[in-house]
Order: structure tokens, then C-alpha cells, then sequence
């Protein structure tokens, strides 16, 4: 009962009934149900970014070569390997993780603007491999036809709807840990080592192993999303691993909120559509959406959701406020010598001062 009244569960739980309904408004419009998908896919990536970032507090420049990771591994073995999907999504997101564990071993031995550029530089490897490999990743060829999912005879998978709720599922099972992850004593352990390293360490926090266990973490969130991403596109080029989809991830969870549930999801779905809006603007998007950002960061930075979380907070605090005014008022008792006056504290205050004068 208590989960039903905090109006943060509540809003959560909002955005994903929303999202949720999207295919009773646009059944007949695949376009649209192409749209909302992908921006799905980008959403479980941006909630790795979010364990990494909002909650332990480290700029991670490497998700977006994560993502590419998932969606080459998922395009390669299905395509030239004539994988079933379900074999291939989970040997990519197993070697995405240990990739990412890997990263991560020698990347957190680094701290703030140095992590930051190291992981950039990870990302960067990564998309180099992806870009020039021509043998093993058909380099800027890319990837076609990549298999949809095999539904056992009882969905079939390559139509958008079906589509549209496995990725949904997933997301909710992103959600749900991501959630799980914040209320939990390990969750409290990254807040911790967010607002102090120092103090973390100082308490018994094993810092380096938590730091190393949200990195991997991250990176399996954007190998789950790089497998989904490559099935509902079908196609899969190097600017799947690019920096770029790294700064829209980033882009996303400044949107709609870091170290919160709801957050990476409503980010995502916002910028996804201002970005096909400005489709036709591809080269000059930036440009338009970049004063947003600036504003936001300005204004809300702790993006969309954390602006609403303040005000309810701002709410909650005046009404109880109140509520300790109304009740001071009406338990107070009456009648003239119930409260002294001014005199009489005075009159207290200067016999008390008399009598340590003599």
C-alpha cells in the first residue's frame, strides 16, 4: 500500500501503461510501431548507462560500443553463422559482459575526467574494429537480413506487434532490476560511492568491486539492447557502435532523469521522436536539440523526472508543514496563564540574575 501511494512508483508505472497501450492507437501504423520499438531498444541500453552514471557516478563513454557489440554479435551469427536468434542474442550478451568486465578491470583503475576519456577510448576501439574488420563485420557493408526471433509455432515474431511486446517485456524486466538494484543494500552502496569514494572506502564499502560489478552491469543492459536493436531493424551498419549513439544515450538519460526508474525510459521515448521529426534535418539536428539540453541542464539538472521528484518533494514538505502548524494550533492550551508573557519571562529571567548576583 505504501508502493501505491509514492507518486514516483506511481508515475513509473504511468509511463509504462502509456507505452504499454501504444499498439491500440497504432496497430495499422508500422512506422510508428517501428519507431517506439527501436526507441525501447535504446531505452535498455540507456538503463545500463543509468546504474553506471546515476547511481555510482562514473561517465561511462563506452555504451554505445557495447551496444554495437550486441548487435554485431546477434547480425553476425544469424546471418553468417545461420544462428537461431535465441542461441545468438545469448552468447552476445555473454560476451558482451565479459568484454565489459574485462573493460572495466583496467578502466576503473582510472578516476573522473580520466575514466571519462578512457572509456571513450574503448568505444572508439571498438567502433574501429566494427568499422574495419571487413572480413569478419563486412565493415560499412553491414549487416542485412538479420533473423527474427523464433517463436516455437505460436508467435510470429517479424510482425510488429509481436516485436513490440518482446522488446516490452525485456524492458520491464530492465525496469523492474534497475528498480530492485536502487532499494537494495547494493544499490546503496553505489549511492554511496556517488556522493563520496572517500567515505565509502572509509566505511567498509569495497569500492573497486562495486564500481567493477555496475561497469559489467551496464554493459550486458547495452548488449541486451544491441541484439533487440538488430532484429527489429534488420540491418545493422558501424554507426550502431559509434560515439555518436553513445552521446544520444547520454543525451537520453539527461532528458528524462539520472538515478531515476523512470527516467532512461522517458528520455528515450522524447528524444527518440524529436529525432525522427528532425529526420529530415538529419546533419543539423544537434543544432535545434542542442539548446534544449543546455536548458534542461540549466534549469533541470536532474533531467525531467528529478525536476517532478523536487516539486513533489517541495509539496510533501509545505503540506506537512501545515499540518504541524494546524496541530500546534489546536493542542495548544487556553486561558491567559497557559502561555507567560513577556513580562513574566522578564521578570523570571531577572530574579534569576539577582540571585546568581548575590
Amino acid at each position: 500500500m505504501n508502493a501505491l501511494k509514492n507518486p514516483r512508483l506511481l508515475g513509473t508505472f504511468a509511463v509504462v501503461v502509456l507505452i504499454g497501450a501504444a499498439p491500440a492507437v497504432f496497430a495499422e501504423e508500422n512506422y510508428a510501431m517501428r519507431v517506439i520499438t527501436v526507441g525501447m531498444c535504446a531505452a535498455i541500453a540507456v538503463y545500463g548507462l543509468n546504474i553506471i552514471l546515476g547511481f555510482t557516478g562514473q561517465l561511462s563513454l563506452a555504451q554505445g560500443g557495447f551496444f554495437g557489440i550486441g548487435a554485431y554479435g546477434v547480425g553476425l551469427l544469424t546471418t553468417d553463422y545461420d544462428w537461431s536468434f535465441w542461441s545468438a542474442f545469448f552468447v552476445s550478451v555473454i560476451g558482451t559482459a565479459v568484454i565489459g568486465y574485462l573493460c572495466g578491470l583496467i578502466a576503473l583503475r582510472t578516476k573522473d575526467e580520466y575514466f571519462a576519456i578512457f572509456t571513450m577510448a574503448i568505444g572508439f576501439i571498438i567502433f574501429l574494429v566494427i568499422s574495419r574488420w571487413e572480413a569478419v563485420t563486412h565493415a560499412h557493408s553491414g549487416v542485412n537480413n538479420v533473423k527474427f526471433p523464433e517463436g516455437a509455432g505460436i508467435v510470429d515474431f517479424s510482425s510488429p506487434i509481436a516485436m513490440f511486446y518482446l522488446v516490452f517485456l525485456v524492458l520491464l524486466i530492465c525496469i523492474y532490476i534497475t528498480h530492485a538494484i536502487r532499494r537494495s543494500g547494493v544499490g546503496r552502496t553505489l549511492l554511496t560511492i556517488r556522493t563520496s569514494e572517500d567515505l565509502a572506502d572509509a566505511i567498509g564499502v569495497r569500492v573497486g568491486f562495486s564500481k567493477q560489478l555496475a561497469f559489467a552491469a551496464s554493459a550486458v543492459f547495452g548488449g541486451i539492447g544491441g541484439g533487440l536493436y538488430a532484429t527489429v531493424v534488420g540491418f545493422i551498419g558501424p554507426d550502431a557502435a559509434s560515439i555518436d549513439k553513445t552521446f544520444e544515450f547520454l543525451m537520453f538519460i539527461l532528458v528524462g532523469g539520472m538515478g531515476t526508474v523512470a527516467g532512461p525510459l522517458l528520455g528515450s521515448m522524447i528524444v527518440t521522436f524529436l529525432f525522427e521529426l528532425f529526420q529530415d534535418f538529419q546533419a543539423y539536428r544537434f543544432i535545434v536539440l542542442g539548446p534544449i539540453i543546455v536548458a534542461l541542464v540549466i534549469f533541470a539538472p536532474r533531467g525531467i523526472i528529478g525536476y517532478l521528484g523536487e516539486f513533489i518533494d517541495r509539496r510533501n514538505r509545505r503540506r506537512r508543514l501545515a499540518g504541524m502548524r494546524r496541530s500546534s494550533e489546536t493542542s495548544a492550551p487556553e486561558g491567559p496563564s497557559a502561555v507567560p508573557t513577556a513580562e513574566t519571562k522578564t521578570e523570571s529571567g531577572a530574579g534569576t540574575t539577582s540571585e546568581e548576583t548575590k
